[in-house]
């Protein structure tokens, strides 16, 4: 009799207890809120695709023009110039991608593409901090040259302008 017991009450830990351990149920959701229908398959079907597009759209906004597919293209040349001729500038944004797009690109290539361009961003910094330095110091020169030129024909000139100590 006791072992039909012990086994009875293993049997429901097991099929009870153990389950809502191993994975419990959430709360019960508040009497106010209405239960809405399950989704058909169709309707699933069409929540999935719709979502596919819009993340797939996500992409081609953030990998930049170069990989962008071809009717992606058309569509930026359509709404900025309605002739369809491309100007100088327009043609030099789709050659030329930005420090973003590049980046995101080589991100996504691994560490090994990843490091050039990394490395390519902060010697573009690099040297326009040193243009910027060099500048600086030339007019920081011309400056000093033109305060001392100043300073020189003030002394060149003798004292019209100030007036002499008496002692």
């Amino acid at each position: 009799m006791k072992v039909k017991v012990v086994c009875r009450k293993v049997y429901d830990y097991i099929r009870y207890d153990l389950k809502e351990i191993a994975f419990p149920s959430s709360l019960p959701d508040p009497p106010h809120l209405k239960k809405r229908r399950k989704l058909t398959w169709h309707e699933r079907f069409l929540v999935l695709k719709e979502a596919s597009r819009l993340y797939a759209a996500s992409w081609v906004r953030d990998i930049g023009p170069d990989l962008r597919p071809n009717d992606y293209k058309k569509a930026e040349e359509t709404e900025d110039n309605p002739g369809g001729t491309k100007t100088s500038t327009n043609r030099q944004k789709t050659t030329e991608p930005s420090v973003f797009e590049d980046l995101a690109v080589a991100a996504r290539g691994g560490m090994e593409t990843l490091r050039p361009a990394l490395q390519r961003v902060y010697m573009m910094r690099a040297s326009a901090y040193r243009d910027a330095l060099k500048s600086f110091i030339e007019g920081y020169q011309e400056g000093v040259q033109q305060v001392m030129e100043k300073k020189e024909e003030s002394k060149a000139q003798p004292g019209s302008d100030t007036p002499k100590k008496t002692t």
